[in-house]
This record gives structure tokens, sequence and C-alpha cells, in this order.
């Protein structure tokens, strides 16, 4: 559970950073791309660290998340 709340503070992290620079690239069509690419790209592979993690755990018999 540690594992997800670092990559979702990672994911806030990116959010931010990405919101102060935006006022820097808007002016330049080339630069708001990149920086919306990589946010995106950013994210994703969070995500993706994230799935590889949980089903790497689910293969071990490890339980993550808990429901009710």
């Amino acid at each position: 559970m540690l594992k997800l709340f670092g990559y979702a503070v990672s994911c806030v992290s990116v959010i931010c950073l990405g919101i102060v620079s935006w006022s820097g690239a808007a002016a330049k069509p080339v630069m708001l791309a990149l920086l919306i690419i990589g946010m995106a790209t950013s994210v994703v592979g969070m995500a993706m660290r994230f799935w590889a993690y949980f089903r790497e755990k689910q293969q071990e018999g490890v339980q993550i998340l808990i429901s009710k």
C-alpha cells in the first residue's frame, strides 16, 4: 500500500510541476505539446510500474488491496 501511495504522490508532483510550467510553455505550441506529453508519459509510466508490482505480488499470492 505504501508503494501505491508513493506513486500517487509522484503523480501529484508531476501535475503540480506541470501547472507551474504551463504559463512559460503556453506561448510556444511545441513547448506546450512537449510539456503535456512529458506529464502524460510520466503518469502512465508510474501506473505501469504499479501495475507490474501489483501483478508480481498477485503471482506471489499476496493480497495488496483489502476489500470487504
